[in-house]
């Protein structure tokens, strides 16, 4: 078994933090580990996403093995996505993250202000 290096431009593992690191991947497998869910529910719950964009999010986990999805026989069709057992290691991890950035959103934003207000004195 080969060891990754993660800071080699040519390390396959940076594909899967790119999928990690993609706000969008984070907020639909975070409401795929309920349950599964149908495309338009999935739009209305994740607030500023396009329906280009989720269409895309879902390809890409899906190609990934993190999300499956099926498509229903109806007038329109009906497609309904659920989240793998590989996905559902991922989602655990990122569920971590979630609550880190819920737990000190207001210090990074405080520290953010700080900062411009620092970067706007200095010029």
């Amino acid at each position: 078994m080969n060891i990754a290096n993660p800071y080699s431009s040519n390390c396959p593992t940076r594909k899967v933090l790119d999928r990690v690191a993609d706000k969008w991947a984070v907020l639909v497998l975070g409401l795929l580990i309920e349950g599964p869910i149908r495309f338009n529910r999935l739009r209305r719950a994740v607030e500023g996403i396009s329906q280009k964009m989720l269409s895309q999010t879902l390809k890409s986990l899906e190609r990934d093995g993190l999300v499956s999805r099926k498509a229903f026989a109806t007038v329109p069709v009906t497609v309904e996505y659920a989240i793998t057992p590989l996905g559902q290691t991922l989602a655990a991890t990122l569920d971590a993250l979630r609550v880190w950035a819920e737990t000190h959103m207001e210090e990074v934003t405080a520290n953010q202000q700080r900062y411009d207000a620092g970067a706007k004195s200095d010029a």
